[in-house]
């Protein structure tokens, strides 16, 4: 079972996790900004963090803490991202650590604390050690949703899916949340992700399985080409199911769940991209490696004059051919490329496919699900990136973020 953007309600609770979310006042007066998860005393944990070179400073002590093991505790806030704030906002999220420490009688490096919103002010610590109490006393395996909420910012939607998976011994729930809309760009993970299960497993091969699944999830994903100093993405197993990936068949199907867990919440973050109208999955095909591809694909996906063509529905194929042109690919021939969009084949050959019309073009641009297939007709490797188009709504709302 798969739930998203059209039934966030039904996600699932995750046996052996706990979430509360409440209104600390940190930058959203009367709506909930701070999020605790409780993973469980043998949950294990698993994490990727943005490379940006300006890690924010809760990205760099959840680092720090999940290295040092025994991590339980995830803390998150809205409003405030405390990256660019130097040793101050180090002090402050560990102190936010040290506090949460006390109520839980855990050490705060169990503790993974990570921040969304505006760069380079003071975190309130004060506030959020103040509402730590009455977080944690309202902790409930049945708060995901409410935590979705909790940690929006331009986010105009809940992002949310629940799964469940049969393994050879039982079976297994994951459920999932994320936070993006603009500040997207893949360099490793671009937003907030958290997604929980029951299933029992170790840290490396937990890590393992999310390293794989982030490669074409959201790390295959871009709205505006910004990565931020506040990625992450982290995965909770708390073992409460007691069923554990003991067959090369349980394997596969639980990384299968994870796999499409993250999807769904990659994409969701892309449709919701800000201001966007379209959902649009750049596909490259007939590359030499799969690098090759990724480079294609991104230079199209990241293209303003490609974005800005697909908003105004304009079939100016020209800036796809353009794109493509320019990846940086070495050798190119290009009478072998050809390109599609949905069900039109409008290059071929290198040039304009013969039987290419314009309203066939018009047709495919007018879609708000758009699939721009390339071929390069080199080799054998593909890959996909999933974008959206830049529409006046995106600049009205990054113009206004601070005001």
């Amino acid at each position: 079972m798969a739930v998203g953007l059209n039934a966030p309600e039904a996600l699932q609770p995750v046996p052996g996790i706990r979430v509360a979310a409440v209104a600390a006042g940190i930058r959203y007066p009367g709506r909930d900004d701070l999020v605790l998860i409780d993973a469980g005393p043998d949950a294990t944990v698993a994490a990727l963090y943005t490379n940006n070179a300006f890690r924010a400073a809760p990205v760099v002590v959840a680092a720090e803490h999940q290295a040092a093991g025994g991590a339980r505790w995830l803390l998150i806030n809205a409003g405030n991202a405390n990256a660019g704030t130097g040793e101050p906002g180090l002090a402050a999220a560990r102190a936010c650590c040290e506090a949460l420490a006390a109520v839980t009688g855990d050490p705060a490096e169990a503790v993974l604390p990570f921040s969304t919103g505006v760069i380079g002010e003071p975190l309130p610590v004060e506030r959020i050690i103040a509402a730590l109490p009455v977080l944690h006393a309202g902790l409930a395996p049945n708060a995901w949703m409410q935590a979705g909420r909790a940690i929006m910012t331009t986010d105009t939607v809940l992002k949310g899916v629940s799964r469940r998976v049969a393994l050879s011994q039982g079976e297994v729930t994951l459920t999932g949340i994320a936070k993006g809309s603009g500040m997207i760009h893949p360099d490793m993970a671009t937003m907030l992700a958290f997604i929980g299960t029951d299933l029992a497993i170790e840290a490396r091969a937990l890590d393992g399985l999310l390293r794989e699944a982030n490669r074409d999830s959201f790390n295959a994903i871009t709205v505006d080409g910004d990565t931020s100093t506040n990625d992450a993405v982290v995965v909770m197993a708390s073992g409460a199911s007691g069923a554990g990936l003991v067959t090369a068949d349980d394997r596969v199907a639980f990384a299968a769940a994870l796999d499409a867990v993250c999807l769904e919440l990659a994409q969701a973050i892309v449709r919701d991209g800000e201001g966007a109208t379209k959902f649009v999955t750049v596909e490259v095909v007939g590359a030499r490696s799969r690098e090759e591809a990724a480079q294609v694909a991104e230079t199209v996906a990241l293209s303003p004059l490609v974005k800005t063509a697909l908003f105004a529905s304009d079939p100016n194929w020209g800036r796809i051919l353009a794109a493509v042109g320019r990846a940086g690919v070495p050798d190119l021939v290009i009478e072998r490329v050809a390109i599609r969009v949905n069900d039109v084949e409008i290059v071929r050959d290198g040039g304009r496919a013969p039987e290419y019309a314009e309203a066939d073009g018009q047709r495919a641009f007018d879609a708000e699900e758009i699939h721009i297939r390339i071929d390069l007709g080199r080799g054998d490797a593909r890959t996909r990136k999933y974008t959206c188009d830049f529409s006046h709504e995106y600049v009205r709302i990054n113009a206004e973020y601070r005001s």
